[in-house]
């Protein structure tokens, strides 16, 4: 039987695509050894050496079929440069090919050829065997009706105006959400009905929506949820495992939490020499114990990076049986947890750590609120003078140490939907920042920094939380920007979170500071994950990893793994379940930490992106049923075009044209971020507070317009100076267009 290496290496040099026939006869297998030979490969496939073309062929996991589709993205030079239609690799970002002279002329942007590939020094080149069909669009939308029997698409990307006329709309009739493809060419688009999925209003449909354009995975393969059933079944026992069941752990979670993957506890220091401190101990669900490397849970959430929160569902990164049952760390049930142990001196600093595999019995799961209710006397708890109050009072020491670090302090507003059991909305309002919330975050930071800190002891591979200082253009801006309201920031100076801090500290307007939050917000760089250490800006900490929640992070599933290598945390083999042997790290992947913390950085925006999406439009919908009423807003953002503003009452961002604001010019400024008007002398500025009139809320697309009290074109023009050729003001000349006259079509192909 050949060897990994030895058929890697063919694969590597075989000029044609190799599939199980093709490798067996190669390395001259027969009967019994072919039937081995598939087992090996559906092993390396598993480990993800090898990838598999539909299971016809093989070729190395990150490298290209020998002939495969690829489809043009973008002209480099003289040269086109070439994607593949279909990319499986996980963890392995999308090679860029580059196509050669011969058959290249006939090609465009967008157009898809079979062609055959081949390495060319680091990367490739590919050789064109045949132009195919162009792959069609897909467009989200909901069917409207416009004159006669014509229908229409209307986009739910509300940067898409334009609605396209249906050319097929197979079955689907007006008012209901439908994927279409698009056809034709620049203003002859038309769209083509491929599935239709339902009532755009009804329960659940607003998070389908940003399900289907942002192409979220939502549903797991068959083999990932048998697979995740098996490994439920696996045994707990206190034999290899820190037996931490009569210790009250609690855990404290939003009222509505769907899963509960942290859990902590707190008690007095009794050793003399940490006199005033604190021993704490962070349980973490140990989701490394059921989902191990290279299966096929693996596979699935390497693909969605993160579960996704909406109002109405969650889609999960891992199967409902392990996320919100094994997984989910519920009172009074035995539960896998990977626990740090943290000691806590009487200034709030970290002196020690450890990190074990554990079973735990949490004593109750609370809600902030109750939490809080019972620290304050207003609801009493059984936990709160045994288990609540040293937690406070640990919480306290952890609090004065982050004071003492200066972190950046945004303290922003969350908006919370809440919905009756039929999916329909009861209220959107501000969720309450509570010390509860504070509490728990503090000692998942502890947690976090102790992970980071215990891996590079050992050398092993760290996937960093990583947020950079801001970048100098962003600085200039913001100094540009301060200076409008007489506020100094220097630019040579060392940038800390608490020079941001000082900043906002020297703001006692109560109408400014909330313009100058805004802007230092903006100012910061987008946090991702990484393994080289660029420390945490916002955190002010030098060393940061996300351990806390590895139900919902793969990022913090990895950083239980490498734990797992790095402190000799291996489980004894599992019994004969089919499950991958080992829960450690795997050697493809920490060798490829690189690319797989890009390819979850990137799932991570685009849940946000999509979480956001969803919650507008669920204050649109909301919204829906309030426009004409008059609101009060607080403007976040200026441009030429107009402003944007947001209720303060319960969120809700939506756009005033400066085409409404008055018949008179206005003059937008960049650096102050305003909006004046040219004769009245009306300012329009980021953070400040006014009333507004609700014009418009679309729920389908999530877009918002305000207008002013008084009626859009409210103040008067400047006044007329004379008339003049076509009855203009001011003797000016009708407006003569270049081009066609208007009642002329143009009949160009």
């Amino acid at each position: 039987m050949p060897s990994r290496d030895e058929i890697l290496k063919f694969l590597g040099e075989s000029q044609d695509a190799a599939g199980k026939r093709e490798i067996a006869k190669h390395f001259r297998l027969k009967g019994a050894e072919k039937i081995a030979l598939k087992a090996l490969l559906k092993d390396m496939a598993d480990e993800g050496l090898i990838d598999s073309d539909k299971g016809r062929a093989f070729h190395k996991m990150g490298g290209l079929p020998k002939v495969t589709v690829l489809k043009v993205i973008e002209a480099d030079g003289r040269d086109l440069i070439a994607i593949p239609d279909n990319w499986q690799a996980e963890g392995v970002p999308m090679p860029r090919v580059r196509l050669s002279e011969r058959g290249r002329s006939a090609l465009a942007v967008g157009d898809r050829v079979l062609a055959r590939t081949e390495e060319a020094g680091s990367g490739y080149r590919a050789f064109v065997m045949k132009k195919l069909q162009r792959a069609s669009e897909q467009l989200l939308g909901v069917v409207e009706k416009g004159e006669g029997r014509k229908l229409w698409l209307k986009p739910v990307d509300k940067r898409i105006r334009r609605m396209v006329p249906i050319s097929d709309p197979c079955n689907a009739e007006p008012g209901q959400l439908v994927l279409a493809e698009q056809h034709g060419q620049r203003d002859r688009i038309s769209a083509k009905v491929t599935e239709v999925l339902g009532e755009p209003f009804a329960p659940r449909s607003f998070s389908l929506i940003a399900i289907h354009k942002y192409g979220i995975p939502h549903d797991f393969p068959s083999d990932a949820i048998d697979e995740a059933e098996r490994a439920a079944k696996l045994p707990l026992s206190a034999d290899h495992r820190e037996d931490l069941r009569h210790i009250p752990i609690v855990a404290i979670d939003p009222v509505d939490a769907r899963d509960h993957d942290d859990a902590i506890w707190a008690t007095p220091d009794d050793d003399p020499a940490n006199a005033g401190g604190y021993r704490a101990i962070v349980a973490i669900a140990d989701v490394s114990y059921y989902v191990r490397p290279g299966g096929a849970i693996d596979r699935a959430a390497r693909k969605r990076g993160n579960s996704v929160y909406f109002p109405d569902r969650v889609v999960p990164m891992l199967p409902e049986i392990l996320s919100a049952d094994m997984c989910s760390l519920k009172a009074g049930q035995d539960r896998a947890a990977m626990v740090c142990h943290l000691v806590i001196d009487a200034s709030g600093k970290l002196r020690n750590w450890r990190f074990t595999r554990a079973l735990v019995r949490l004593a109750a799961n609370i809600a902030y609120e109750d939490a809080q209710a019972a620290i304050d006397g207003a609801k009493p708890h059984d936990l709160q003078d045994t288990v609540l109050k040293p937690l406070w009072a640990c919480w306290k020491l952890l609090f004065m140490a982050r004071e003492a670090r200066e972190p950046l302090d945004l303290d922003l507003p969350e908006r919370r939907i809440v919905l009756d059991e039929a999916g329909r909305i009861v209220s959107v309002a501000v969720r309450e920042r509570l010390d509860a919330h504070r509490l728990v975050e503090d000692f998942m930071i502890a947690a976090n920094v102790a992970a980071a800190k215990a891996l590079e002891a050992k050398k092993a591979p760290v996937v960093y939380r990583v947020h950079e200082p801001p970048s100098r253009e962003k600085l200039v801006a913001l100094k540009d920007y301060l200076a409008t309201f007489d506020i100094s920031f220097a630019l040579g100076q060392v940038v800390r979170p608490a020079t941001f801090n000082g900043i906002l500290a020297r703001v006692t307007d109560d109408t400014v500071k909330p313009l100058v939050m805004e802007q230092v917000l903006r100012s910061q760089t987008q946090a991702y994950y990484g393994p080289r250490n660029m420390g945490h800006f916002g955190l002010s900490l030098a060393s940061y990893g996300h351990f806390t929640s590895p139900i919902r992070r793969y990022a913090d599933l990895l950083l239980h793994r490498a734990l797992v290598d790095a402190h000799g945390l291996e489980q004894p083999p599992a019994p004969k379940l089919d499950l991958p042997p080992i829960t450690g790290l795997a050697e493809h992947d920490a060798a490829s930490l690189d690319r797989i913390c890009e390819l979850i950085s990137g799932f991570e925006r685009r849940a946000m992106e999509a979480e956001r999406e969803t919650v507008d439009r669920y204050v649109a919908a909301f919204l829906a049923t309030k426009v004409g009423e008059i609101h009060k807003v607080r403007i976040t953002g200026v441009q030429s075009f107009g402003f944007f503003a947001t209720i303060e009452e319960f969120g809700g961002d939506g756009l005033v044209p400066v085409s409404t604001l008055g018949a008179e010019r206005f003059w937008y400024d960049e650096a102050s971020q305003t909006l004046t008007g040219e004769s009245s002398g009306e300012r329009y500025a980021v953070g400040q507070r006014l009333e507004l009139r609700l014009a418009e809320a679309d729920p389908v697309t999530g877009a918002i317009k305000f207008e002013l009290p008084e009626g859009g074109n409210y103040m008067p023009g400047p006044p007329p100076r004379s008339k003049g050729p076509g009855n203009r003001p001011g003797g000016r000349p009708p407006i003569k267009r270049r081009g066609r006259p208007a009642n002329i079509r143009h009949q160009s192909r």
